[in-house]
């Protein structure tokens, strides 16, 4: 995802953008933030229940013996009835689990997984592991509490912006939407250093313009290297 060169770029992005204010930026990325095992077992779901209602669309469906009832005993026909609709469901029983079996396989594969998750679920995912990085890295523990998680989940291409309250009270939310844009867009044209480059280069004017530096006193409070998840 990122080479040592590109983690370099990144590092210095992150060190240049915080001479010009008191916040703090720190950058994660990861390969993928869930690994969506309930997503074949879905799709498997979902092929195992369609199966009946496909038959019966193609005109599949039990039939009796051509003489069924000509001279026949109700005994006879009970037993002949009762014999085929076992037989109808338990062909449709199988199918059902072999159809469940085989998607399920099939959509487990990784590519083909990413492209059947639903881009819901891969937001909320990412979303979830961007709040889970922000705590585990101590971003809430700024003095001034200005820390800023910029997370990156290249598998589903997005990006998540976390900042911690003392700049949520002042910069809105959707302020860091063309940031967020200029990321993802790096790492879809194979450029995430340049991407990341643009995002820190506008998070640290925003920063700078609602917390400027104070030449006596502006430690680094966390790390400026981006971190990389597998």
């Amino acid at each position: 995802m990122l080479t040592e060169s590109d983690r370099a770029r990144v590092e210095a992005a992150v060190k240049a953008a915080e001479l010009g204010t008191t916040g703090e930026i720190y950058c994660v990325v990861a390969a993928e933030s869930s690994d969506y095992l309930e997503v074949p077992i879905a799709w498997g779901a979902i092929a195992a229940l369609a199966a009946p209602a496909v038959l019966l669309a193609f005109g599949v469906h039990v039939t009796a013996p051509d003489d069924f009832g000509g001279g026949w005993s109700a005994a006879q026909m009970s037993s002949a009835a009762e014999t085929a609709a076992r037989g109808a469901l338990s062909g449709a029983i199988l199918l059902q689990g072999v159809l469940f079996v085989l998607v399920a396989i099939l959509v487990a594969i990784g590519p083909i997984r990413r492209w059947m998750t639903p881009r819901a679920l891969k937001r909320e995912r990412v979303r979830r592991r961007a709040h889970e990085q922000f705590l585990a890295k101590n971003l809430q523990s700024t003095r001034e509490r200005t820390g800023v998680l910029i997370y990156v989940s290249a598998s589903e291409h997005m990006a998540e912006l976390i900042a911690d309250e003392g700049i949520a009270a002042k910069v809105n939310d959707a302020a860091w939407d063309g940031a967020m844009q200029r990321l993802i867009d790096g790492f879809k044209a194979g450029r995430p250093a340049d991407g990341f480059e643009d995002a820190i280069a506008l998070c640290g004017t925003i920063l700078a313009e609602h917390f400027p530096p104070r030449d006596d006193d502006n430690p680094n409070e966390l790390s400026d290297s981006v971190v990389v998840l597998g």
